[in-house]
C-alpha cells in the first residue's frame, strides 16, 4: 500500500477513526495489526523477515539491560550481526557475489557461486536502522529495555513511516505509544494540513518531473547535454519533493492520531554549504550515522587526517545503504569529498571574497554559495539517479555538449522529451515549491500572523492545494523512489 493510492485513502481515516474510538488499552493492538496489514500489501511473506528480527531485538534489549560486563556487549553484538546480516543478505549479496565473479574472470578463476533470485524487502535498511537504535540506546543506558512485546514490535513497524522513516529514535516513539492521545482538533487539522502538502508534492511536482527524467537518463546517449542537464536538476526537485513528500505524510498522518515523528527535512536546496546541506537534507539518517558511527569513531575529535578518514567512510557507507550498487558509493564518496574540499580551501575561499568585494554585499553572497552548494549537490545526483556507473560517467562527460537551444524556449519540444505544455508545467512546478519555501523560510512568522487573522486566505490556500492535486496531479500510482531503500 502506498500513501498517493486510493487504498490508502481508505486505510488511514478507518484506522484513524477506530484508533479514537477504541479504549486506550487496545490502541495498540489497533495500530501493529494496520501496520502488520499494511507492510503485508506489498509481499506477504516478507513480513516474517521483520518478526525474526522484532524477536531477536526485544531479547537482546532485555538482556542487555540484565546482563553486566562483557555479556552487555555480546549480546548488543548478536543483536548487530542479525540485523545487518539481514539486510547484507537480501541488499548486497548479488553486489558482493557480482564483483567476485567479476573478480574471478579477470584472474580466470572458476568461481562457483550465482546469483540469487531474490527480491528486497520493501523499505528494509529504513526499519533495520530503527531497531539497531533501539539495542545500541539500551546499551547506552538512554533507553530502558521494553518489556512489552507489542509496543516493541509497534515501535518497529508503526505504519506511517515503516517503509521510509523518518528513523526514529526509541526516545522519541516509544513511550507516545503508552500515552493516551485524545482527539485533538488542533492536531488533526495540522496533519491533514501537512499530508496534503507532501501529496501535493509527490503526485504534482516529483511524478511531474519523473515523466522527463526517466526518459533521458532512460536513453542518455541519445539526449545532447541541454535536455541532460534539465533532467539532472529536475531530478533534484524529484527527489526532494518525492522523499520529503512522503515523510510529510507520514509526520502528518502520525501527528492526527496525537504522535509526533521527527523533522527529517528543513529545506535544503537554501543550504549555503554541502555541510548545511546534510543538516537540512534526510535528517534522521544523517543523525543516525553521526550518532551511531561519526561520533564513535572519534568524529572532529581527532587528528585531521583521522577526521577526513572519519568522514570519508560514513559518507561511503551512507552512499551504500542508499544501494548496492557502485554508483551510490561513488554518490557518498562525492559528498564525503565536497565535506573535505571545503575544509581544505576554507582560507583561500575566504580571500577571494575579500577581493572580489563580496563581502560587501552579503545578500550576493549568499545566493552565490546557495547556487554553487546546488551545483555540486545536483552534480552528485547524476551517480545517485543514473542506472549504470557507465551511464554516469558517459552524463557527467556530456553534460555542456550541444547547448544550442539553451536561450531558444521555442524549441523546447525538440530538447526535452516531452511536449511543450508539459515542460512549461515541469518548471513552473520547481518555481512554486521554491517560492513556497522562500517565502516559509524568509518570513515564517509573518505568514503565521497573517494566516491567523485572515480566514478568507487560509481557506482559500486549502482549496486551492487540493484543487491543484485533483487538476494537476498524476494518480499513476507511482511508488515512492525511497522505497527501494
Amino acid at each position: 500500500m502506498i500513501f498517493n493510492s486510493w487504498e490508502f485513502a481508505l486505510f488511514f481515516p478507518l484506522v484513524t477513526v477506530l484508533y479514537f474510538v477504541l479504549p486506550h488499552k487496545f490502541r495498540w493492538m489497533l495500530l501493529l495489526l494496520a501496520s502488520c496489514l499494511f507492510y503485508m500489501t506489498f509481499i506477504p511473506v516478507y513480513i516474517l523477515i521483520l518478526l525474526f528480527t522484532i524477536v531477536v531485538d526485544y531479547f537482546a534489549g532485555i538482556f542487555i539491560e540484565k546482563s553486566e560486563g562483557h555479556r552487555r556487549k555480546v549480546f548488543l553484538t548478536a543483536s548487530i550481526i542479525v540485523n545487518v546480516g539481514a539486510l547484507v543478505f537480501f541488499k548486497y549479496f548479488n553486489f558482493i557475489n557480482g564483483n567476485m565473479l567479476e573478480l574471478a574472470r579477470l584472474v580466470h578463476w572458476n568461481y562457483p557461486i550465482g546469483a540469487l533470485n531474490i527480491i528486497l524487502p520493501i523499505g528494509l535498511s529504513f526499519h533495520t536502522f530503527q531497531a539497531m537504535s533501539y539495542t545500541i540506546e539500551v546499551y547506552r543506558g538512554k533507553q530502558k529495555a521494553e518489556k512489552h512485546f507489542g509496543l516493541y514490535s509497534l515501535y518497529v513497524m508503526f505504519y506511517p513511516q515503516l517503509v521510509a522513516g523518518p528513523i526514529e529514535r526509541p526516545q522519541n516513539l516509544i513511550h507516545q505509544f503508552k500515552e493516551k492521545h485524545e482527539f485533538d482538533y488542533t492536531n488533526v487539522t495540522e496533519g491533514l494540513k501537512l499530508m496534503a502538502w507532501g501529496l501535493f508534492k509527490k503526485v504534482v511536482i516529483a511524478d511531474r518531473l519523473a515523466v522527463v527524467v526517466n526518459r533521458v537518463y532512460r536513453n542518455p546517449e541519445i539526449y545532447p547535454g541541454l535536455p541532460t542537464l534539465i533532467a539532472t536538476i529536475f531530478f533534484a526537485f524529484q527527489i526532494y519533493c518525492d522523499f520529503s513528500g512522503y515523510s510529510d505524510i507520514a509526520i502528518g498522518a502520525a501527528r492526527v492520531m496525537g504522535f509526533k515523528l521527527m523533522l527529517n527535512f528543513k529545506r535544503p536546496y537554501f543550504s549555503k554549504s554541502i555541510s548545511e546541506f546534510w543538516k537540512r537534507w534526510h535528517i534522521s539518517l544523517s543523525s543516525w550515522f553521526r550518532d551511531y558511527l561519526y561520533i564513535p569513531l572519534g568524529g572532529s575529535r581527532v587528528s585531521k587526517w583521522r577526521w577526513q578518514y572519519n568522514l570519508l567512510i560514513v559518507f561511503l557507507l551512507s552512499g551504500l545503504w542508499h544501494g548496492a550498487n557502485w554508483t551510490f558509493v561513488i554518490w557518498g564518496a562525492l559528498n564525503g569529498i565536497y565535506l573535505i574540499a571545503s575544509v581544505w580551501t576554507e582560507n583561500a575561499r575566504a580571500k577571494l571574497v575579500e577581493l572580489s568585494g563580496l563581502s560587501k554585499y552579503p545578500e550576493t553572497h549568499k545566493l552565490i554559495k546557495m547556487l554553487i552548494t546546488f551545483c555540486l549537490v545536483c552534480f552528485a545526483w547524476i551517480f545517485f539517479r543514473a542506472n549504470s556507473l557507465k551511464d554516469a560517467l558517459f552524463i557527467s562527460g556530456h553534460l555542456f555538449n550541444g547547448f544550442t537551444n539553451i536561450f531558444n524556449l521555442s524549441r523546447l519540444k525538440t530538447t526535452l522529451p516531452v511536449d511543450n505544455l508539459a515542460a512549461m508545467n515541469c518548471f513552473a512546478a520547481i518555481f512554486a515549491i521554491l517560492a513556497i519555501e522562500y517565502i516559509a523560510q524568509r518570513h515564517s512568522t509573518a505568514v503565521r500572523a497573517l494566516f491567523k487573522k485572515s480566514a478568507f486566505l487560509r481557506w482559500g490556500s486549502y482549496y486551492a492545494l487540493i484543487a491543484g492535486i485533483m487538476l494537476f496531479g498524476l494518480f499513476n500510482r507511482s511508488q515512492f523512489i525511497y522505497f527501494q531503500f
